[in-house]
């Protein structure tokens, strides 16, 4: 199918939304409360979390264990990268990557990932050279701040109008609301459809597929 040319710049949040790992950091969360015998919070919780930077989810996990947030971080590390492997992309990711690559599109990733992180499975997934930019939550405001994608409007020159947010949480969709960009939500990631609906995304689609008719 011919892309439509609306933008020039597209980004993508990362996790739940290119990748379907949304289960690890689920899991991985749990398994460190789990290790320091603290309460261990319900998948909805973290889910609703998800896209936030890290220290923000546990203040908001763990408001009365800020004496523990250290250890809750060493130990959702350790289970997070006690494998090698990494979780799969989404089918259909690696395709629309390619394809808006290859029809000159500029590619951004703006995530709640700290830098060490997307690296990692940037290389892993062998996806990092479809991406001109990154934005990660450990060197920016942590979203819905409008920076990562301030930052990327300025960086390339690209008019607010010409750039859209494509992302799987309401944190992803405010960010894009806050810098007056596009926004178009997936609902097979973190969040529920009528928790992106309260953000007005200009769409919200059910796969990967779907993305191309909105770009």
């Amino acid at each position: 199918m011919t892309l439509q040319n609306k933008y020039d710049l597209v980004i993508f949040d990362w996790d739940g939304t290119l990748m379907d790992s949304i289960g690890a950091i689920v899991s991985c969360m749990q398994a460190a409360a789990e290790d320091l015998n603290i309460e261990v919070p319900s998948e909805r919780a973290i889910r609703d979390l998800i896209g936030l930077s890290l220290p923000k989810i546990l203040n908001i996990l763990f408001t009365d264990l800020v004496h523990l947030h250290e250890d809750i971080v060493s130990r959702y590390r350790h289970h997070f990268l006690s494998t090698n492997t990494v979780s799969p992309l989404f089918a259909g990711s690696e395709r629309l990557l390619n394809q808006l690559f290859t029809q000159g599109y500029t590619l951004a990733i703006a995530t709640g990932k700290g830098r060490s992180g997307l690296e990692r499975v940037l290389t892993l997934s062998g996806t990092g050279h479809y991406f001109a930019a990154s934005r990660c939550a450990d060197e920016m405001k942590s979203k819905p701040d409008p920076m990562m994608i301030d930052t990327l409007l300025a960086h390339f020159n690209v008019p607010a109008h010409r750039a859209v947010m494509i992302g799987d949480s309401v944190h992803d969709l405010h960010m894009a609301n806050n810098a007056g960009v596009a926004a178009i939500g997936v609902s097979y990631g973190a969040n529920l459809v009528e928790q992106l609906q309260t953000a007005n995304p200009l769409a919200i689609v059910d796969n990967v597929a779907e993305l191309v008719h909105h770009l």
